[in-house]
């Protein structure tokens, strides 16, 4: 038997433990409650019951993956506790998992390991889904848990989380992504949980702008007034004031799926420019409301002193209030004019480390550049010692490995860091240790980051917030959006407890047709993972096996081999000349090369390339190489095509699919094209032509120009380089 160790769980944590035993559950609990211990007295629990089952733990990153390892290993008699991140090779992975009762790990490791068939879900008792309110739309969490719905033995789903969603829809769809027929809910009010909740002292301080940030700020917003009034006009919006963001780019959003559905109306096309234009207007009163001057300066300075300019820009460049906007943002910059809430962060960081040498404070702003400066300044006074907490994309420099995160904190824990700034990245799941002091730079308009960011300080022992706000700006309004939706996030989660069916049953299809076995085996190239076409074909019963492959993303049969394209990368690998070189290794390599074209977007507005061009590389395509193009909408209609080709292919043709990672070998004829292709301005119609009327490469080679230029279409110039490479004679760079 399994046995928990150096906790005593407390009433609530049992209580919930009931319930998880017993059903798939989702978990909310306020941040420092013990959420993971939940989740290791599940485990225990499964574990105890199906003493030859494992345990899946899902978290969504490496330095989350470290910390619940180390907690599993602390608080539980298990010795075979086993780490999966991309870091051990899939192989690797295969051998751990045979010898693992509990698994921890990301989620994208584990995504390609069950479509590799790699490890088997029926051995999982018990799913655990760390932050679970990650499981919409595409998050790898969806797929797993539906496929874990699918193939489970004994299926128990546990999703952990703070904070779900504060919208009936995002709540009701995390419920039945993760198949969820219970929900335990605690607020800090709870009686159960309320002795156990440590204090936090909130202070909200109120900054008001300087006058010279009011006057740009009034710049930008007749600026932005003068774009919404020609919205309005063109009845793509009803008011001009309380439009935000999200409203700006739901309205761009619309006006693109117009043009891709073929309207090509001048009014769409100059109210898609003026969406831009109003989207970045909004950005740069954003970034002056909240974060300060520099910040804006630097925005606007990226618009006027861009190399690609489109109409947007080119617009604003020339609007005469937000021209106006940047040059007062130059001179309040070199008249060194800062946002006041640097003032008073700094003073505030000053006078906590004046009064505690110990203390520990993280420091939260939304925007890298802006948590740079912050840094910076910091470290410039005595006894402060800030660090910057970023993510691992590379932005201006700056960017943390998952490696580096975890040292950071490391040393957070260990006192040689008194203060973090940290972006998102530092808001979820993280156990930073012992913050005393958490401090907002800025209010944030969601629920999820507000509670989170929150839940930085008080886990252990009391706590401190402070909110920097600026008055009469977002940071207000973001304010109170992110604590109405706190409140409404509770009410949610209470209705659907009591009230509403969460809608999971599987349809009569599922019950007659999910449970069979398919026979059907696709290779596919491992960069096709993030497309959502491998996910679907697992979806739809198809075996799929990622490979590194040379030539097709996807191999169907020993004769057909299919190269996936979406719309952009088409027009894209037209403009790099990659895509004759793939449409060639597809021909030479697949007695039956097939080319999907996927999206709905007008594939002729996508980038500045003339129609004729892509006409021209179809035609090619389809007559020159003799490749059938397929248009799909999506990754889902793409995966249906693929495996209607597969079924046809390995069910009614030769079974056997085997599959090469090399090229095939090219016979004397596909070689000698190959050498005459080569050659400058001669294309396959081309290279025939001349092997036919010359017989061999080597009187090619030796013919002289005027001989050449008899060939149809190759006149006196083609004729004429041709030679001058033949015969120039070769320098070698490096002697």
């Amino acid at each position: 038997m399994f046995k928990i160790k150096d906790f005593e769980p407390r009433l609530y944590q049992q209580m919930i433990l009931d319930t998880c035993s017993r059903e798939n559950t989702l978990v909310v609990l306020p941040t420092g409650l013990g959420k993971t211990k939940i989740g290791i007295m599940t485990s225990i629990q499964r574990l105890n019951k199906y003493p030859n089952s494992k345990i899946l733990f899902l978290t969504p990153t490496k330095p989350l993956v470290n910390q619940i390892f180390q907690e599993f290993k602390n608080n539980t008699d298990v010795d075979e506790i086993n780490l999966f991140t991309g870091e051990i090779s899939p192989k690797k992975r295969e051998e751990l998992w045979k010898n693992s009762k509990i698994i921890i790990s990301t989620p994208q490791g584990v995504e390609n390991d069950i479509i590799n068939d790699s490890i088997n879900l029926k051995e999982v008792s018990l799913l655990i889904l760390d932050e679970a309110h990650r499981a919409v739309k595409d998050y790898s969490y969806t797929w797993i848990a539906k496929q874990y719905h699918k193939k489970a033995n004994y299926e128990r789903i546990v999703g952990l989380t703070a904070s779900p969603g504060s919208d009936l829809e995002t709540v009701t769809e995390v419920c039945n992504n993760l198949f969820t027929k219970e929900i335990e809910s605690r607020t800090e009010e709870d009686p159960d949980v309320k002795q156990y909740v440590q204090d936090i002292n909130i202070d909200w301080i109120k900054i008001d702008l300087p006058e010279e940030l009011k006057e740009i700020k009034n710049y930008l917003e007749y600026s932005l007034k003068s774009k919404l009034e020609e919205l309005k006009k063109f009845g793509y919006t009803r008011s001009t004031s309380d439009i935000s963001k999200k409203d700006l780019l739901s309205i761009q959003s619309s006006l693109q799926g117009q043009i891709a559905r073929g309207e090509k109306d001048f009014q769409i096309f100059r109210a898609v420019s003026i969406s831009a234009e109003a989207i970045k207007t909004n950005h740069a009163i954003e970034l002056l409301e909240t974060q300060g001057i520099k910040s804006v300066y630097n925005y606007l300075k990226s618009i006027f002193e861009s190399n690609l300019k489109s109409k947007a820009v080119k617009n604003l460049i020339q609007d005469l209030n937000f021209k106006s906007a940047y040059i007062k943002s130059k001179l309040a910059l070199e008249k060194n004019v800062v946002h006041p809430k640097e003032e008073k962060l700094i003073e505030l960081v000053k006078n906590e480390i004046e009064n505690n040498k110990n203390v520990k404070i993280m420091v939260f702003n939304q925007y890298r550049d802006s948590a740079q400066e912050i840094e910076k300044k910091l470290n410039k006074l005595d006894n402060i010692h800030a660090k910057l907490f970023v993510g691992q994309a590379k932005k201006n420099g700056t960017g943390l490995t998952q490696k580096e995160q975890i040292s950071i904190i490391k040393d957070f824990e260990n006192s040689i860091y008194n203060c973090l700034i940290s972006t998102s990245i530092g808001e979820e799941g993280l156990d930073i240790p012992k913050v005393d002091l958490v401090i907002f730079y800025e209010p944030v308009p969601s629920a999820i980051r507000y509670i989170q960011r929150k839940g930085r300080t008080a886990r252990h022992s009391s706590g401190r917030l402070i909110v920097l706000m600026t008055k009469n700006t977002r940071d207000e309004a973001y304010h109170w959006t992110a604590f109405h939706k706190e409140k409404r996030m509770h009410r949610l989660l209470l209705d659907l407890k009591n009230k509403i069916k969460i809608s999971n049953q599987p349809t009569l299809k599922e019950y007659m047709d999910e449970k069979k076995e398919s026979e059907l085996i696709v290779y596919a190239d491992n960069r096709e993972g993030a497309s959502g076409v491998i996910k679907y074909l697992n979806e739809i019963g198809m075996n799929v096996r990622t490979r590194t492959l040379t030539t097709a993303d996807f191999v169907l049969s020993k004769r057909v081999g299919v190269e996936r394209k979406t719309k952009k990368d088409f027009v894209d690998s037209i403009i790099d000349k990659r895509l004759l070189h793939q449409i060639k290794d597809l021909k030479n390599n697949f007695e039956r090369p097939l080319l999907i074209l996927e999206g709905e977007e007008d594939i002729y507005s996508l980038r500045n390339i003339h129609p004729n061009a892509i006409r021209g590389m179809l035609a090619t395509i389809a007559i020159s190489y003799g490749i059938p193009i397929i248009q799909t909408k999506n990754f889902q209609e793409t995966a249906e095509i693929i495996k209607a080709i597969t079924n046809r292919e390995q069910n009614y043709e030769e079974k056997d699919i085997g599959v090469r990672t090399e090229k095939k070998p090219m016979t004397t004829k596909e070689q000698q094209e190959f050498i005459i292709e080569s050659l400058p301005n001669i294309g396959p119609s081309l290279a025939k032509s001349l092997l036919k009327e010359f017989k061999t490469v080597k009187k090619i080679i030796n013919a002289k120009p005027e001989k050449l230029i008899k060939i149809d279409q190759l006149g006196q110039k083609k004729a004429g380089e041709i030679k001058r490479v033949l015969d120039e004679i070769y320098e070698d760079e490096n002697v």
